[in-house]
């Protein structure tokens, strides 16, 4: 991996430019205490990782993260930060942040999430290479194999803990809809759905919600037991928002009353895209 650092404070580079060293985490390219010169450097270098202080004067992290992401989608972003406000936050995952790094800085806490980061990167680049090969001879395997169109769709509501719950049979079957015909989901599809089956749209809704309510209870759990753990980091965002994942976990302590939102529009999304990745 190779990686940027961002800070106003030198010493705070120096710090993490020590651990990448020590903990044998790659290689940092460049580094600077002033955003618009990072800003002009990372985009020449092109680092699989940067590392980026939130709040830093003149520019600060989240309008850094966003610019450079207009120009290289494909770099990664760890936010450094003692800031505890939600809003800002949610602002910073939106601007395409990956994880947060607290301050004061912890050696472990580094350590963890930039092998996180790092894993990630790695998994998508071993997965864009797996999915060459089947382009490559898709147009010889198309007619001869042909894949569950539901089988990944499956997988990840056992991962979630759906597949018991009444309203997961509508999920499914809106899923297989989307993926046979090869259309994208809007927010007519529900609609759509419930008129074929003669069914009233808020009934199936409320269903539909309560099975994604139980997911989002479940993910929440599994964050609160290990924010670090594998399925948590890869599912959890792809078809709940953050907001709503730190609602529930609020609700699980007992800090909030409602808890988090079950948007069916992000979660069917966020299913049909990790349907299409695995194809």
């Amino acid at each position: 991996m190779k990686y940027y650092i961002v800070d106003d404070v030198l010493s705070i580079v120096k710090i993490l430019n020590r651990i990448i060293e020590q903990k044998d985490l790659g290689e940092v390219i460049g580094f600077s205490t002033d955003a618009e010169v990072a800003l002009a450097e990372i985009v020449a270098l092109n680092p699989d990782i940067v590392l980026v202080d939130l709040l830093m004067p003149v520019k600060d992290g989240i309008s850094l993260v966003s610019e450079v992401k207009k120009l290289r989608s494909n770099i990664n972003f760890i936010m450094i930060s003692q800031v505890s406000n939600k809003e800002m936050i949610s602002d910073s995952y939106r601007a395409g942040v990956e994880f947060f790094i607290h301050k004061p800085i912890n050696i472990i806490e580094v350590e963890n999430v930039i092998k996180k980061v790092a894993e990630k990167i790695q998994m998508e680049t071993m997965l864009s290479g797996i999915k060459g090969l089947f382009q490559e001879s898709s147009t010889v395997k198309t007619r001869t194999i042909k894949k569950d169109p539901l089988k990944d769709v499956k997988y990840l509501l056992g991962v979630l803990g759906m597949l018991g719950e009444r309203g997961t049979k509508d999920i499914l079957a809106i899923c297989e809809e989307c993926l046979i015909m090869g259309k994208p989901y809007d927010r007519q599809t529900i609609a759509l759905y419930c008129n074929g089956i003669n069914e009233d749209v808020k009934m199936v809704k409320q269903r539909m919600r309560r099975a994604v309510k139980k997911g989002l209870a479940n993910i929440a759990n599994m964050g609160m037991e290990d924010y670090y753990s594998e399925v948590f980091q890869s599912y959890s965002q792809l078809v709940f928002d953050f907001e709503s994942i730190r609602a529930e976990m609020g609700h699980i302590r007992g800090q909030n009353y409602s808890g988090g939102k079950a948007n069916l529009d992000k979660f069917l999304e966020g299913l049909l895209i990790f349907s299409e990745m695995n194809c």
